[in-house]
């Protein structure tokens, strides 16, 4: 049965995260990728995606993806019928992390913003894709796509997020929490403490993966994503 999927994708991320699974997954479910540049916060955001969404529909976010995703579980629980957290976490930024995108935020004021350069992607894929001239390219050119206004709107909504924790027993729905083995922005433990809360959640850990698990690994990320579907 083929069924509606609402894909969020990341910060500075397009719906070129996704295009694995556009092109793997269309027999089962009828994808759309949502629009998440026009708000400043989690809540706007989320509201937004629902006005467009269908009565009900699957769910699945990758890193602030995630986010949104969470805050979209919160605010209309009845209409998700299943949830996909990849590569994210529940928690709100630490004081350390929210000074980061401030100063993020003040660079890209000044007309210093630069996307994601060469020297930010060991952080973002596994030392195994660093020669990937194409998958490098699709990560700079989805930043490039997103542009300074739209990623200074994003970086105030994840800094201004809450902590989605206390909210996560309250989730109904079957779940997939997903993360690349070697994730750094999204360590594993975020994860296992995500599955632990959410009643019923199903945890993989893709081998060999980094945070952008969609292009890194996109047979065993189809795969996980498949079986979600299905259950």
């Amino acid at each position: 049965m083929v069924q509606p999927l609402v894909l969020i994708p990341g910060l500075l991320c397009t719906a070129a995260l996704w295009r694995p699974q556009l092109d793997a997954l269309a027999d089962i479910a009828d994808m759309t990728v949502a629009d998440h540049t026009r708000h400043d916060s989690m809540a706007a955001l989320a509201q937004d995606i629902l006005a467009q969404a269908p009565a009900r529909f699957a769910l699945a976010g990758l890193s602030m993806g995630g986010y949104i995703a969470l805050e979209i579980v919160r605010q209309a629980p009845e209409r998700v019928s299943r949830l996909a957290l990849l590569d994210t976490n529940a928690r709100a930024d630490t004081p350390e992390q929210k000074k980061m995108r401030q100063d993020f935020i003040a660079l890209a004021g000044r007309g210093k913003f630069k996307g994601v350069t060469p020297r930010l992607i060991p952080n973002l894929i596994h030392p195994d894709r660093l020669d990937d001239h194409e998958l490098k390219l699709t990560i700079i050119h989805m930043a490039r796509d997103t542009g300074t206004e739209v990623f200074i709107r994003q970086e105030t909504a994840i800094m201004n997020r809450i902590d989605s924790r206390p909210h996560l027993p309250a989730i109904r729905c079957p779940t997939l929490i997903l993360c690349g083995r070697e994730d750094k922005p999204s360590p594993l433990s975020l994860h296992e403490e995500m599955a632990a809360l959410i009643p019923g959640a199903t945890l993989t850990v893709i081998e060999r993966c980094g945070h952008l698990s969609t292009l890194e690994r996109p047979e065993a990320v189809n795969a996980a994503m498949r079986r979600w579907l299905g259950r």
